[in-house]
């Protein structure tokens, strides 16, 4: 008996959910899915104005899903992005969005798939305004194979706790070390050398 209420606490504290968004009101946030969510947090982390990233879920009207549902209810690993406006605008996060991924592909390398799919959302008009006219930008470059999808935000779900800053917390993993900082730093080396 002792063994199964040790499980229990252990399973259950594993997919607790008590992630806190940030509260301070002069930050602004973006949704963004490209990937691997542990992946894309790590590189919007990384970008000065940014304060902090917060991996989810967006994409589906299927309410309350789980890493263990997102596959059958449609959602996207995605990534709330909470910036100050003062120092980085809404423009140059999906700057960040493009130069972070291949918008040619349904998920990135190793992870492919409509979890893993290329979207920007968008809270207000201006946003998609910024949002379509970056996408027929790249879109063009790319010959006309971009497959990013843009939409309105309808609703978030901060991932378990586990998910939250991954990378950072989890240095060690073999898909961190061969796929999420690899990633990291490809995208450093471009977005940092302009």
């Amino acid at each position: 008996m002792r063994t199964l209420l040790v499980a229990l606490f252990i399973s259950s504290s594993l997919f607790s959910q008590t992630t806190k968004l940030p509260t301070n009101k002069n930050l602004k946030v973006a949704y963004f899915a490209s990937g691997c969510f542990w992946c894309v947090e790590a590189i919007y982390e990384s970008v000065p104005g940014v304060k902090e990233a917060i991996s989810g879920y967006a994409g589906s009207d299927v309410k309350n899903p789980t890493y263990k549902t997102i596959h059958k209810t449609g959602h996207a690993e995605t990534v709330a992005v909470y910036y100050d406006p003062l120092e980085i605008d809404y423009a140059e996060l999906v700057n960040v969005f493009y130069l972070s991924q291949d918008p040619t592909t349904v998920g990135q390398n190793p992870d492919f798939g409509n979890s893993y799919r290329s979207i920007i959302f968008y809270s207000n008009e201006q946003e998609h305004k910024i949002a379509q006219a970056k996408f027929n930008y790249v879109n063009k470059l790319f010959n006309g194979k971009a497959v990013t999808e843009i939409k309105m935000i309808d609703h978030f779900y901060p991932a378990e706790d586990y998910h939250q800053n991954y990378e950072k917390n989890h240095p060690e993993n073999s898909y961190i070390k061969a796929v999420s900082i690899p990633r990291l730093n490809r995208f450093k080396a471009k977005y940092f050398k302009k």
